[in-house]
């Protein structure tokens, strides 16, 4: 079974930046498309970004959109989050997943087991 480890979170004040990543334990990111999740206590978990397996297609969530990027490096198995212009909103658990295509809708659907996320917090 594939695991993911999510690392990079930390506290930053608003207007910050972090760049957030992901290492699996095996090389699946040249075949499965993958994608940021975030959750906060209370909330349902939330798509973030996307990143086909190819590299060539992203999609990011309305709230995000102009300040993240995501990235993908297969040879060393990790997908990349760079958050800029972090907004106390962001406050989160931010976790990544295999997705279910490359594309919208199924670049928001997550399968797999998810890691144990790693917290990002962003003070105002």
């Amino acid at each position: 079974q594939v695991q993911l480890v999510e690392s990079g979170g930390g506290l930053v004040q608003a207007g910050g930046s972090l760049r957030l990543s992901c290492i699996a334990s095996e090389h699946i990111f040249s075949s499965y498309s993958m994608s940021w999740f975030r959750q906060v206590p209370g909330k349902e978990r939330e798509f973030v970004a996307g990143i086909s397996w190819s590299g060539i297609n992203t999609q990011y969530a309305d709230s995000v959109k102009g300040r993240f990027i995501i990235s993908k490096d297969a040879a060393v198995n990790t997908v990349y989050l760079q958050m800029n212009s972090l907004k106390p909103e962001d406050t989160a658990v931010y976790y990544c997943n295999r997705v279910m295509g490359s594309h919208d809708p199924e670049l928001r659907k997550p399968y797999g087991s998810w890691g144990q996320g790693t917290q990002v917090t962003v003070s105002s």
